[in-house]
């Protein structure tokens, strides 16, 4: 390989390691699991509805879905058609687009976090209170539904819709 050969090899490789992570088409739902779990998190964190999603070298994640939906884990999660979050090893701190219903309540989610795998817990913080959630239960994504029946009053009455 001559000298020439190397520069435009090593430039090449160089742009190629600054670019984003990003996916779009019918693997996005398998792409967005191998990336979750070389950060230590489950791969169900988001619906079976994923249609591409972005990851910047800062840690910058955008996943975009069909549609905004529920989905159930043990407790109802909602998630509008775009989500952004900050992705760092075994923690999503989600900067906007996911919901939790506590009660009749729907609060943001503020913080994913598996701080010790082996426990088969992972903590959701909704800024009021943290739920810990069985962590086999985030192993599949859910199927995510447009259907809110009668929970859609309170969507649009908190700005979700």
């Amino acid at each position: 390989m001559t000298l020439t050969q190397k520069s435009c090899f090593a430039m090449n490789l160089f742009v190629l390691l600054l670019l984003p992570i990003t996916g779009t088409g019918t693997g996005e739902y398998s792409s967005l699991h191998r990336v979750l779990n070389s950060h230590g998190l489950p791969a169900g964190l988001f619906p079976q509805s994923v249609r591409s999603f972005k990851l910047d070298q800062t840690g910058h994640l955008e996943v975009h879905l069909d549609r905004p939906c529920l989905a159930q884990y043990e407790t109802r999660v909602f998630f509008n058609s775009v989500v952004r979050a900050k992705l760092s090893f075994g923690q999503l701190k989600v900067l906007d687009g996911m919901s939790r219903q506590k009660l009749f309540l729907w609060l943001p989610v503020k913080d994913i976090k598996v701080t010790d795998p082996s426990s088969g817990v992972i903590v959701i913080d909704i800024g009021l209170a943290y739920k810990h959630l069985s962590l086999p239960r985030f192993e599949d994504s859910p199927i995510c539904t447009s259907h809110f029946g009668t929970s859609s009053l309170s969507f649009s009455l908190i700005g979700f819709t």
